[in-house]
């Protein structure tokens, strides 16, 4: 009777072993993490696991939900897990056969990032079930540490990225005075009313001013065009222009004679003034305006085009009254140059008394000093005598900064921003000046609207699309910030590159940098751990400790130089 009920005892036992109210254990041999070791991306930290549950382990009533957990010295963040069920279990979550087994892949974030998280563990802990009832596991741990080197972005950007208001000051400026004169049907005597319009008025004030001043203008010379209007034959036309154009040049010369000036003059005559026909016709009312246009085009004879416009003789009628003459003239130009301060007269002006200076002189004297404090002084002036004006708070702004003063720069560029809310460079360095004061642990969403508000009003800055590519970086979007930086030779285009793993790349970009900083020597030793150039990392790490000591700290915590911290050499340097 015993040996008989055997087999069943052995099933039912065989049952309950399968449902128990315990899981086996689980060990890192059963997850993998990517990356490894993890990375601060855009101020989060991306994962994906990868996990198996052997044959014969997950029990059929068995409800386990896998939590993702990194674990630092200052707490720890924890991302939403994922949840799995045994065949006996109804329910959502994934089904894991028990005879089988299975696979699943855990994809997420923890975020924000801290700065603490570079020493920190990855962890896997365990929410389970068997029938109801608990069951404690013990957490797995899967990797170790956070490569944090995009956070370095804030170190390596300084004033020398941020855009100066430029100055429009120009030591000799071009400038034109036209008179014109006009002349009565077929004649080339100049009338003397014409003598009294306001155009030759001006123009002989003019010539007044540049004699009165014989430092301030410098004629370049005098253009004398003269024309006659299309009627009558081409050879009177001719002789009638040429006139004109005598004694247009005439009256020219007795302007100059009487200022004791000199000017060389140009002179040309046209017989017959089509294009300014063309042009007054163009832009009047005439009636039949679209139809005497239409005949300068069919026609290009001038004998022919004149006969067909007379045969217009309502429409010539007005011509002759309204246009022709104006054609009967001769147009005075004087071409000369207003000429400015010298550098040396512009120094020498400040010394003396600044208030005479232009905002333009005062900005563009800046540009002439040797010393930071002797710029500032132009700026100052150009601040307190043209307050209107945004340019020199702007640069006032990057002079604090290239002097360590944040919290004045600060206040100079928000100020810049008062007066010119709009104005490309201040928005522009308004940007930059968040993305080098923004912490890793703020270089998210939050640190991106910012960024993106002022930069959408600096797309003229000359430095836009660098700061666009230190955005970038900021976002984890590296190759786009690559392009951004391509024409950049500057520690944050190094940072882009190595974050886009292009080391050939970053390692040339850095030996274009003309002042090499701590950070230049930091990111070549990043460089050279990351291609097992063992040589080079120590010798680079010790020039980049060397000129500033804080790195020391970052280099006893920087995930990418795990390989050499034990190692005679990193320790040397480390003292």
């Amino acid at each position: 009777m015993y040996k008989k009920f055997l087999p069943a005892i052995a099933v039912i036992a065989m049952t309950l072993c399968s449902c128990g109210s315990k899981l086996g254990t689980l060990t890192s041999d059963n997850f993998t993490l990517t990356p490894q070791p993890l990375e601060e991306k855009g101020g989060k930290v991306a994962f994906a696991v990868s996990g198996r549950f052997p044959e014969k382990y997950f029990k059929k009533k068995a409800e386990m939900t896998v939590i993702p957990v990194l674990r630092f010295d200052e707490g720890e963040r924890v991302a939403k897990g994922a949840s799995f069920q045994g065949e006996k279990v109804l329910g959502n979550a994934q089904e894991i056969s028990y005879l089988v087994g299975g696979n699943f892949t855990l994809r997420g974030v923890f975020e924000p990032f801290d700065p603490a998280m570079d020493q920190s563990d990855m962890l896997l802990r365990f929410d389970a079930k068997v029938g109801g009832k608990p069951v404690k596991m013990p957490e797995v741990k899967i990797g170790t540490g956070v490569v944090a080197t995009a956070t370095r972005l804030a170190n390596t950007i300084g004033p020398e990225s941020a855009t100066w208001a430029e100055d429009h000051f120009q030591y000799a400026v071009a400038q034109t005075r036209e008179a014109q004169v006009r002349y009565l049907v077929a004649q080339t005597r100049i009338r003397n009313s014409e003598l009294e319009t306001t155009s030759v008025q001006d123009f002989v004030r003019t010539l007044g001013e540049i004699k009165s001043d014989g430092q301030g203008y410098q004629i370049e010379n005098i253009q004398i065009s003269s024309y006659a209007s299309p009627e009558g034959s081409l050879k009177f036309n001719a002789a009638l222009a040429e006139g004109r154009d005598k004694s247009a040049a005439d009256l020219v010369e007795s302007m100059l004679k009487e200022r004791g000036l000199t000017a060389e003059m140009n002179r040309r005559y046209t017989a017959e003034d089509w294009e300014g026909f063309q042009e007054i016709v163009s832009r009047s009312n005439l009636q039949d305006k679209d139809l005497i246009l239409r005949v300068l085009q069919m026609y290009t004879d001038p004998e022919e085009r004149e006969q067909q416009i007379r045969n217009l003789s309502a429409a010539y009628t007005e011509l002759a009254d309204a246009v022709l003459p104006e054609l009967r003239r001769s147009r005075l130009i004087v071409n000369y140059m207003q000429l400015g301060r010298s550098d040396d007269e512009i120094l020498q002006q400040f010394k003396d008394d600044a208030t005479k200076l232009t905002v333009d002189e005062l900005l563009y004297g800046a540009s002439l000093c040797k010393t930071i404090n002797e710029r500032e002084g132009f700026y100052v002036a150009a601040a307190s005598q043209y307050p209107d004006d945004y340019r020199a708070y702007n640069n006032l702004a990057i002079l604090s900064w290239e002097k360590g003063d944040m919290d004045l720069a600060r206040i100079y560029i928000d100020e810049a921003l008062q007066k010119a809310p709009k104005a490309a460079e201040p928005n522009a360095n308004k940007a930059l000046m968040l993305l080098h004061e923004g912490k890793p642990e703020k270089a998210g969403d939050k640190l991106t609207e910012e960024v993106e508000s002022y930069l959408s009003k600096a797309t003229d800055a000359k430095n836009y699309k660098q700061v666009l590519g230190m955005l970038r970086v900021a976002q984890g979007q590296y190759s786009d910030a690559v392009a951004q930086l391509a024409d950049s030779r500057t520690n944050t285009a190094a940072l882009a590159q190595i974050l886009n793993k292009d080391y050939l790349k970053a390692a040339e970009t850095l030996s274009y940098v003309t002042k090499p900083t701590a950070e230049t020597f930091y990111m070549r030793a990043i460089i050279a751990a990351r291609t097992g150039q063992g040589e080079y990392v120590y010798s680079n790490l010790k020039s980049a400790v060397e000129m500033d000591k804080n790195l020391r700290l970052r280099a006893l915590r920087d995930i990418e130089l795990i390989k050499y911290r034990n190692t005679q050499e990193f320790l040397e340097i480390m003292k």
